[in-house]
């Protein structure tokens, strides 16, 4: 309606639900439409030329949202190379979204406006907890005893703690 070219789909599918569309391609996009630089969640996808992979970083980066992108190369160690830089919680080469998705191991999450923390792996685990300090000093007084500067006074006890390493005291 703003003056893009469909080149696939663009159908509404009502057989599906009510705001579903068949997967859609565009060019001809511009900054001033929505789809350019704001998060989508639909099976769309609009194609720029640039000039130069450094061109391409920049778009793709020329946006307050990053969940996920994709690079699609027949050089895998450039695409790595070029994914490294776009600032996306996930970005995939040579695919959509389908191999970061099923690395479960592997957090995943947004980065810049597109949501917060991660979810799989380890990282996705920390949500759950919430992290508490307890500290106890028994042995030794932080603080330098009499007229001993904290410089001395840190010598002395990081020596005391490897002669103490050094025979296994713990």
């Amino acid at each position: 309606g703003e003056g893009a070219t469909l080149l696939a789909g663009g159908k509404a599918r009502p057989d599906v639900g009510p705001w579903f569309f068949e997967p859609t391609v565009l060019t001809d996009v511009t900054t001033s439409m929505d789809l350019c630089a704001n998060e989508t969640f639909g099976p769309v996808v609009a194609i720029y030329k640039v000039a130069s992979e450094e061109e391409a970083i920049e778009r793709a980066n020329d946006t307050e949202y990053g969940l996920n992108a994709s690079v699609w190369t027949k050089d895998v160690a450039r695409g790595r190379r070029v994914a490294a830089r776009i600032k996306a919680g996930t970005v995939n080469v040579n695919d959509g979204f389908g191999a970061a998705f099923a690395s479960y191991d592997a957090p995943m999450g947004g980065m810049k406006q597109s949501g917060v923390g991660r979810r799989h792996g380890a990282e996705g685990l920390l949500k759950f907890t919430e992290v508490q300090t307890i500290a106890s000093q028994h042995i030794a007084d932080l603080e330098p005893p009499g007229s001993m500067s904290y410089g001395k006074f840190a010598d002395f006890m990081t020596s005391g703690i490897k002669t103490m390493k050094r025979l296994r005291i713990k």
